[in-house]
């Protein structure tokens, strides 16, 4: 019990020491991750069953030669691609914006540290440090939560692009 009591403060001052945008970049994350586990729940649970009724549906027809049956085929791709896709810009745009909130808290940081010199002059190590620290964690912060997205962002659109590839093959014309 100590060490969970002792991780969760070093975590608050962790958090205090980052400032408010620390906490912006820990929102956006936490945005970010939500979005990204649910097309994964998304893209291994529930696609295979619409797959597997779209393939139903598709069986069930009589024509599927025609140029009509042919724009029905590439309706019901489509309609995939489009619940497939679904979050995977909003994953990409919070993948981008991480490092731009790491340089505005880096930006904060140094507007504190230029306002310590300005009034204690280079004299006050301690005052310039604190404005540093928070330069540097949300710096950091912004860069490692935007790369762990960039990989699975990365390898969800991927994914996507297999499965919608892989419904227009299994809705191929007889």
């Amino acid at each position: 019990m100590d060490s969970l009591t002792d991780g969760l403060f070093r975590i608050q001052l962790l958090m205090e020491s980052g400032g408010f945008v620390l906490w912006l970049i820990l929102l956006a994350s936490i945005l970010m991750w939500t979005l990204i586990i649910e097309r994964y729940l998304f893209v291994y649970v529930q696609h295979p069953k619409q797959v597997k009724q779209l393939i139903e549906d598709w069986h069930q027809r009589r024509d599927r030669t025609s140029w009509y049956a042919h724009q029905i085929r590439q309706g019901m791709i489509a309609e995939s691609r489009v619940a497939l896709q679904r979050y995977l810009m909003s994953i990409r745009t919070l993948t981008v914006a991480l490092p731009m909130l790491g340089l505005l808290g880096t930006v904060n940081g140094m507007i504190q540290t230029f306002d310590v010199m300005t009034v204690f002059g280079t004299g006050n190590t301690r005052g310039m440090a604190g404005g540093i620290s928070v330069a540097l964690i949300t710096t950091m912060g912004g860069l490692l939560t935007s790369l762990s997205g960039l990989y699975f962002s990365t390898q969800l659109s991927q994914r996507v692009a297999r499965e919608v590839d892989n419904v227009a093959d299994a809705l191929r014309r007889d």
